[in-house]
């Protein structure tokens, strides 16, 4: 365990006023600095009623007080939790009074569990799987964080990790002790075939990062069509709320408008874009620029045509989800349809709103939530599965040589996890939590 010279407290509760507040400390000091404050320790793990005091004997508050002893921690340091009444006053209170004490500091974001990370608490994946139960907002984003922080994608990586060092062991074995009886005299059949299955694990796994990645970070879903289609009452109607400015003039959205929905209980990405049409106008423009990057990007396009006007639907429209709109005015479009629907009285809404979670889960059909999620994790998985094939595919290369492929393979999987040569990017992944955490 490593040991940090400053002990560290911050408010690891939501923001204050609110019915209650957890403060937590954690660092060597913190023995002392809780008996300073409620007298005598309760007992570890166990919660007890005390009275808080400024070192003067002034009552900050009275609340409940846990001490969890190193190394069985959070943080694998010494660690208390002090439950108040949220209050503004008694938490500025009580920071005040730590504050006061030598060798305290409030603490920066991710700071408890960079100490958990660099004190073998939890790895790399587990910590961004517990950043992402923090900010989960759908049922799925719960899912796959519970697996990440539980360990549960942590496991197949060290799998992996221990057959690639099993691998070496054997090839290191033949070229260092060819003559010894108990070395085999071919590693071939042992390793390699291994070595193949492995490569087949790994590209199996690789290919459901886009389902990671949907469930992470959103199912992009852009409208697009001319202007006065009616995309952003369509935008309105599955949002349920007036998202998007709706007028009869054409050209009125005039930028990408954004906003997150849950269906499903997966995170939905809708996006409502300009018009699409020529025009010299420098503002629309510049709007229909930002529509084509915006439909490029997209998991699904939904591509609508006002049926009471008579227009051609844009080419290359392959994929997209075609739908007529206006159903309830007079039609003119002769043309057939995915869908179509009226935003005035909610015809077709159910069924489009089908369709979507339909498409969705088409793209999102995981086996288990044990899947990659993040670019991170496809970089290095990517590094180890080329080094992997690379010592395959010339078996005719010295063993030497293959060995290294395995070697440099398995130190792209340790950067997975966070156990191999990751010290650049601890700052990026811790600083996504908030501070208290």
């Amino acid at each position: 365990m490593l040991t940090n010279k400053e002990t560290i407290f911050a408010l690891s509760s939501g923001a204050v006023p609110a019915g209650l507040a957890v403060v937590r400390m954690s660092g060597e000091d913190t023995p002392v600095v809780l008996a300073s404050l409620v007298g005598e320790l309760p007992r570890p793990r166990q919660a007890a009623l005390r009275s808080i005091r400024t070192r003067n004997g002034l009552v900050i508050d009275t609340g409940l007080v846990l001490f969890f002893p190193a190394p069985h921690s959070f943080t694998g340091e010494h660690v208390a939790e002090l439950h108040l009444h949220g209050g503004r006053a008694v938490v500025d209170a009580l920071h005040r009074e730590l504050a006061e004490f030598e060798n305290m500091r409030p603490a920066t974001p991710g700071e408890f569990s960079r100490r958990a990370f660099e004190n073998g608490k939890l790895d790399l994946i587990e910590i961004e799987g517990l950043a992402d139960l923090i900010a989960a907002e759908t049922e799925m984003q719960r899912r796959l964080a519970v697996e990440q922080s539980s360990g549960g994608l942590s496991s197949i990586y060290y799998g992996w990790s221990e057959r690639l060092t099993r691998a070496r062991a054997l090839i290191e074995a033949e070229l260092d002790f060819p003559d010894e009886e108990d070395v085999p005299g071919s590693v071939s059949d042992q390793v390699w075939t291994d070595v193949a299955r492995l490569i087949e694990e790994m590209a199996s796994h690789l290919e459901q990062l886009e389902a990671g990645e949907i469930i992470r970070d959103g199912f992009k879903i852009v409208i697009a069509g001319r202007p006065n289609a009616g995309k952003s009452s369509l935008m309105n109607a599955l949002a349920k709320r007036d998202v998007a400015i709706v007028t009869d003039i054409a050209g009125t959205t005039r930028d990408v408008l954004q906003v997150d929905l849950n269906m499903d209980g997966y995170l939905v990405k809708l996006y409502d874009t300009a018009g699409l049409r020529n025009t010299d106008e420098i503002v629309e423009r510049e709007g229909i620029r930002r529509a084509e990057k915006t439909i490029a990007e997209a998991d699904l396009l939904i591509y609508i045509e006002d049926l009471s006007v008579d227009t051609a639907i844009d080419e290359n429209l392959n994929g997209a989800v075609l739908v007529g709109t206006k159903c309830d005015l007079p039609r003119r479009s002769v043309r057939e349809y995915d869908l179509v629907i009226s935003t005035a009285d909610g015809t077709g809404l159910d069924m489009l709103r089908a369709l979507i979670v339909q498409r969705l889960k088409a793209k999102v059909h995981p086996h288990s939530m044990a899947i990659p999620s993040r670019a991170r994790h496809r970089d290095s998985l990517t590094k180890s599965l080329m080094a992997l094939q690379a010592s395959l595919c010339a078996p005719n290369r010295g063993l030497d040589l293959r060995a290294e492929d395995l070697r440099a393979a398995g130190e792209a999987l340790g950067r997975v996890t966070g156990r191999v040569d990751v010290e650049n990017l601890l700052d990026v992944v811790f600083g996504e939590f908030c501070i208290g955490k």
